[in-house]
C-alpha cells in the first residue's frame, strides 16, 4: 500500500459510511488524479486532502444538510430571513430552503429547482450550477446533467482535486500557506482551526513514505459531453481547462522504477 492509501484508511475511518466503496474508489484513482494535476509532493497532497477532509467531514458529510430550524436559518441567512415568521415556512423543508437561498445566484435560475438540484455535494462541497459547470469543463464529466456524479467513488477525488486547482489554491499550497488556501477555496476562513488540524494530521501521515504519482494522463472523458464553464462565487474564474498549467511540462516526475533505483543508489553511497 502507498502512503496515501494508508493515510486515507487511517484518517477517514468512517469514509464509506455515506458512500459505500468511497475510500477504495479514491485510492484506485489517486495516482492518476494527483499526477494529472501535478500533486506529486507530500506537501501538496497534504494541503488538498486537509481541505477536502474538512469540507466533506472525511466522507461523512457528502451532501449538504439543509434541514434547519427557523432559528438557525435566521443565524445563517439573516438578510434573507429578517424575522422568525419569515423563516418558519422553510423549517425542516430542505428542498424549499435550498431554492429560497440559492436560486437567483451561482448560476441558478430564479423560480427553478436549481437551488436544490445543485446544492452542496462531493469532496469540496461544490455548490450552484456554475460550480458544477466549472468542474464539468475540467473533468469531462456531465456534472450539470448529473450532479450526483461528484459523489461517485470513481470521480470523488477527481472532482475534489479539480475544484482545489480551479479555485487557485495550488500556489498557496506550495508556499505552505493554509490561510491563503482556505480563502481561495472557502471564500473566507470558516473552519480555519479545523483545516489547520487536518493539515497537521495529513502531513504527519504522508511523511512516512513519499508520495510518487504516475505521470499526468490525458483528460478523463466520461459520461455525456460536459457543459460550459462558469465561475463559482468562492473561486476565481478559470478561463478553460487548457489554461491550467501542464504538470508534465512544469514538473516532470520520475517513474516508480527510476525512483526506486535512485533510492537504492543513495543507500549504497551511504553504506
Amino acid at each position: 500500500m502507498s502512503s496515501f492509501d494508508i493515510a486515507l484508511s487511517r484518517l477517514w475511518p468512517d469514509g464509506d459510511r455515506r458512500i459505500p466503496g468511497l475510500r477504495a474508489g479514491m485510492i484506485a484513482s489517486a495516482d492518476e488524479v494527483f499526477g494529472r494535476f501535478g500533486m506529486t509532493s507530500p506537501l501538496l497532497v497534504a494541503h488538498v486532502m486537509a481541505q477536502l477532509s474538512h469540507e466533506c467531514g472525511a466522507g461523512r458529510e457528502v451532501v449538504e444538510n439543509l434541514n434547519y430550524t427557523a432559528a438557525r436559518m435566521r443565524q445563517v441567512w439573516p438578510s434573507r430571513f429578517r424575522t422568525l415568521a419569515a423563516a418558519v415556512p422553510y423549517a425542516h423543508d430542505p428542498r424549499a430552503l435550498a431554492n429560497k437561498v440559492y436560486n437567483g445566484r451561482m448560476g441558478n435560475a430564479p423560480g427553478s429547482d436549481d437551488g436544490w438540484r445543485y446544492r452542496g455535494r462531493g469532496a469540496a462541497q461544490t455548490t450552484g450550477r456554475e460550480g458544477y459547470a466549472r468542474l464539468a469543463a475540467l473533468t469531462g464529466l456531465d456534472l450539470v446533467g448529473d450532479p450526483d456524479l461528484v459523489n461517485d467513488p470513481r470521480y470523488f477525488l477527481l472532482c475534489g482535486v479539480a475544484d482545489f486547482v480551479a479555485c487557485g489554491c495550488v500556489s498557496f499550497a506550495k508556499a505552505d500557506d493554509v490561510v491563503g488556501v482556505t480563502r481561495r477555496l472557502n471564500g473566507g476562513t470558516i473552519g480555519l482551526a479545523q483545516r489547520q488540524a487536518w493539515l497537521a494530521r495529513w502531513k504527519a501521515a504522508l511523511a512516512e513514505v513519499p508520495v510518487v504519482a504516475s505521470p499526468p494522463l490525458a483528460p478523463v472523458r466520461a459520461g455525456r459531453p460536459a457543459a460550459g464553464r462558469a465561475a463559482s462565487p468562492s473561486c476565481s474564474p478559470v478561463p478553460s481547462a487548457s489554461a491550467l498549467p501542464s504538470p508534465a511540462a512544469a514538473h516532470p516526475q520520475p517513474g516508480r522504477l527510476a525512483t526506486l533505483i535512485a533510492a537504492l543508489a543513495a543507500a549504497l553511497r551511504r553504506g
